[in-house]
């Protein structure tokens, strides 16, 4: 059984940086593609970065340039370095796994997890 458990989220003001992690429990990691979503109060989840086994990467545009997806498979944790943060990337963020090849349609993620809270002040 595969369990997703993030970590890292907190307050910070507006410019400021943070990096979640997402630790991975279970026996598959390294070949599936792995994602993070976000969701704001009172708005749908959306799509933030997403890294393949092979460590291609992709950008949401609110975050080019200031987010940073990684993975280190043999910690087995996927990690989101946020830099430069906005009052709107204040959400609940989520990794999520998928065994197959990465996209932002979130029902190919089977697994998720309990997300960690991040807010940002103005």
């Amino acid at each position: 059984q595969v369990q997703l458990v993030e970590s890292g989220g907190g307050s910070v003001q507006a410019g400021g940086s943070l990096r979640l992690s997402c630790a991975v429990f279970g026996y598959i990691y390294s070949s599936y593609c792995m994602v993070w979503f976000r969701q704001a109060p009172g708005k749908e989840r959306e799509r933030v970065a997403a890294i393949d086994s092979g460590g291609t990467t992709r950008y949401a545009e609110p975050v080019k340039g200031r987010f940073t997806i990684s993975r280190d498979n043999a910690k087995k944790t996927l990690y989101l370095q946020m830099n430069s943060l906005k009052p709107e990337d204040a959400a609940m963020y989520y990794c999520a796994a998928s065994q197959l090849v990465c996209s932002w349609y979130q029902p190919q993620y089977k697994y998720w997890g309990q997300g960690t809270q991040v807010t940002v002040s103005s």
